[in-house]
């Protein structure tokens, strides 16, 4: 009987102890990385009455006889589910998503908490301000290197640090020259003897400099040939009767042209005059003019060219025709303008880029006028596009026609090693020959270019890059800055061979400029930033970012081992095993999230229901005791 006291109390404890851990959690609710507890219980002692009994012949087997004495805590586990994040907006508050807890150290021994409510002390420490202890984790070193399995250190940032200034050792460049850019406006500087009288349009290749051009040989002549009138030889003004010339017949004169069919010059009579026949002749419009040269009739070929292809002939000559008595042809033959020449004219160009030395000679085309036979234009200077024109034919001489250049300018600032800027220049400059450019490089201010300043880039056919070169020579870009800084040299990384990951050259607008260089002046810290992994940014007033050092993560095999020390800190137990020390999304599967907190994961409903069920366990327990009583009560009533 007395044993069910014993028992009732045990489950009375039980339960008193049940309702402390529901307390607890309550009173956690909003704590900051708190994770909830759970009490589970399991039978106290167990008496027995009767031992078991195996079966025998003819018996069956017996169950022991056995009385329970009560019950008693068995553990309390702890709910390791991830609170809920809670931005706070606090770049020193961190939280974990996933698993893990941060290391923290009094400089003897090391704790845990997933309450990453941290702060910098005056020494620059990050601390839980609570306990005052140091986070823990990597350091970078002097070159900005985190060595990842280092020894722990304290997580220190010195805010009045400051990065020395770094010369600029490197520039890179990227993005687009069009290849079909073209500022190239032609422009006459000097004719000479060459008839050239205007040399307008773009340059197609887009090349700027000085074309010399020189021309020889000659130009084509037209064919021409003046009569000899036989009654009144002399000067003839036009105005003669052909009748007083000895015309006796003007109805079979005709003209052949080129060798073709005769035409006949109708309307005239004897009583023409020489006027009227010359009119007459140039009103059929054969591309014949005919004209008192030297006190005689002329017959002149318009298209000048070979005689033997560009010619006249007239009819034969009858004693009284014109042919006879006007252009004194002997009888029986025709008058002839047959002794044109075909051109010879031949011309090359000399070009010099601007800046540079001229390149070999090259042959020019000539273009023949369609009307009058004779050279009067060239037509590929600078690849096509610009129009040279003597308007009275070319002649054997000397012109110089200058082309702008077509060019690109982009512009980065580079740092000496005393942190000074200097702006440098680079431009770039199609050049005549396909898929190569010019460029040089220019400084705004007293700087000197000692080596390395002019040079060219080199495109493949399809627009990748191909190659950079210094037409001295050289590798790299060498800079006096002329401050008092130590002398600069920069190298210049264009792009991959074959590769489309630097400059390329398409037919698309200019966007080619300078993407990056590795200089910096001077900077002093001034913010800092967590990522994923906890590592420690610091950003420095030059806009240099640099790593600082990394918040390292624990783990364990059993975290359910870790004792609570308070102050939301654990530490190690011979139950929780070594520790697991590493870094966010690495070691440790988890991540770091800066200005945020993780908050309790303690759910108010589940804990009302565990502390009814406490409640209820109680109430019936102590119901126990009270019912024993009275049974007691009532056997010793027995004795009265």
């Amino acid at each position: 009987m007395l044993g069910s006291f014993y028992s009732a109390v045990s489950g009375v404890q039980g339960h008193l102890f049940s309702m402390s851990i529901v307390g607890n959690n309550i009173a956690n609710v909003n704590t900051t990385g708190y994770k909830s507890g759970q009490s589970t219980f399991r039978e106290a002692l167990v008496q027995t009455t009767r031992g078991a009994s195996a079966p025998r012949e003819g018996f069956g087997g017996q169950s022991a006889i056995q009385v329970g004495l009560g019950m008693e805590l068995s553990s309390i586990s702890t709910n390791r589910g991830q609170g809920t994040l809670q931005n706070t907006g606090v770049v020193t508050d961190l939280s974990i998503d996933g698993e893990g807890y941060f290391v923290l150290s009094d400089g003897q021994s090391q704790y845990f908490t997933r309450a990453g409510n941290f702060m910098f002390d005056a020494d620059g420490y990050l601390t839980s301000p609570g306990s005052g202890l140091i986070i823990q984790g990597w350091m970078a070193n002097d070159a900005g290197q985190i060595l990842a399995g280092s020894p722990l250190t304290n997580v220190r940032l010195p805010f009045g640090e400051k990065v020395p200034a770094r010369s600029s050792t490197e520039v890179e460049f990227g993005y687009n020259l069009d290849a079909m850019a073209t500022n190239s406006v032609a422009d006459l500087e000097s004719a000479g003897t060459t008839g050239i009288t205007t040399a307008t349009g773009t340059a197609s290749n887009g090349a700027g400099g000085e074309h010399t051009i020189t021309i020889t040989g000659t130009n084509s002549t037209a064919s021409s040939a003046t009569g000899s009138n036989l009654v009144a030889p002399g000067v003839l003004t036009g105005a003669e009767a052909l009748t007083a010339l000895g015309v006796t017949d003007t109805s079979d004169f005709t003209l052949s042209v080129d060798g073709g069919a005769a035409t006949q010059v109708a309307g005239l009579t004897t009583s023409s005059t020489v006027t009227d026949l010359i009119n007459a002749i140039n009103e059929l419009n054969l591309g014949v003019t005919a004209s008192i040269e030297s006190g005689e009739v002329a017959l002149t070929r318009d298209y000048h060219g070979d005689g033997a292809v560009y010619n006249v002939t007239t009819s034969g000559a009858v004693a009284g025709n014109l042919t006879r008595q006007i252009f004194g042809s002997a009888v029986g033959t025709a008058f002839q303008a047959n002794n044109g020449t075909a051109s010879t004219l031949e011309a090359t160009d000399v070009f010099a880029p601007t800046g540079r030395a001229g390149t070999a000679p090259t042959s020019l085309t000539l273009s023949v006028d369609a009307e009058t036979g004779l050279v009067t234009e060239i037509t590929d200077l600078g690849g096509g596009g610009i129009s040279v024109v003597a308007a009275d034919g070319l002649a054997a001489g000397t012109a110089a026609i200058s082309t702008a250049d077509s060019s690109h300018l982009t512009s980065i600032l580079v740092y000496d090693s005393l942190g000074d800027r200097h702006a440098l220049n680079m431009t770039f400059t199609r050049s005549a020959t396909e898929n190569l450019w010019y460029w040089e490089a220019s400084f705004d201010e007293g700087e000197v270019i000692t080596g390395g300043r002019t040079g060219t880039v080199q495109f493949n056919s399809d627009g990748s890059f191909r190659s950079w070169s210094f037409a001295d020579g050289g590798e790299d870009l060498s800079i006096d800055p002329g401050t008092g800084a130590d002398a600069m040299t920069m190298s210049i990384q264009a792009g991959t061979a074959g590769e489309f990951d630097g400059i390329t050259q398409f037919s698309s607008p200019f966007t080619a400029k300078a993407t990056s260089q590795d200089g910096y002046g001077m900077g002093n810290l001034t913010s800092i930033s967590f990522d994923a992994s906890g590592t420690i940014t610091g950003l420095f007033s030059n806009g240099m970012l640099r790593e600082m050092g990394q918040v390292v993560l624990a783990k364990f095999n059993n975290p359910d081992g870790l004792l609570r020390s308070g102050e939301n800190l654990y530490q190690i137990s011979p139950n929780s095993g070594n520790t697991i020390v590493g870094a966010a999304g690495e070691t440790i599967s988890a991540s770091v999230v800066s200005e945020s907190l993780e908050m309790s994961n303690v759910d108010l409903s589940e804990e009302f229901v565990r502390m009814i069920v406490a409640q209820r366990g109680f109430q019936a327990n102590a119901r126990v005791i009270t019912t024993g009583d009275e049974m007691l009560t009532e056997l010793i009533n027995l004795k009265r």
